[in-house]
């Protein structure tokens, strides 16, 4: 059975920094491609930041030099450090698992950031 688990949301003031893990299980993950989505009340769900089974990263604009995206193959997990955090960084924050075998999707984690 396929598990996609975020953790790390929460409510931060402006300009404060939070850190997303997804930790994924039932997947081969070393071969999966690993995205952080995000989607805002009322908006559609947007690609914030990407990596590649071989560390390649790729980020929306409105988060480069902000986001980083890290993966740890050994505890099949991902991470989503932001910084510098903005009120329009608020929204569910989802981890996805992709490759030739599939897609998988979290549950996603909320990040709330208060002005």
């Amino acid at each position: 059975q396929v598990q996609l688990v975020e953790s790390g949301g929460d409510l931060v003031q402006v300009g404060g920094s939070l850190r997303l893990s997804c930790a994924a299980s039932g997947i081969r993950f070393d071969i999966n491609t690993m995205d952080w989505y995000r989607q805002a009340p009322g908006k559609q769900r947007e690609l914030v930041a990407a990596i590649t089974p071989g560390s390649r990263t790729n980020y929306a604009d409105s988060v480069k030099g902000r986001f980083t995206i890290s993966r740890n193959n050994a505890k099949n997990t991902v991470s989503l450090q932001m910084n510098s955090l903005k009120p329009e960084d608020t929204a569910v924050y989802y981890c996805k698992a992709r490759s030739s075998l599939g897609d998988y999707w979290g549950q996603g984690t909320q990040v709330t950031v208060s002005s």
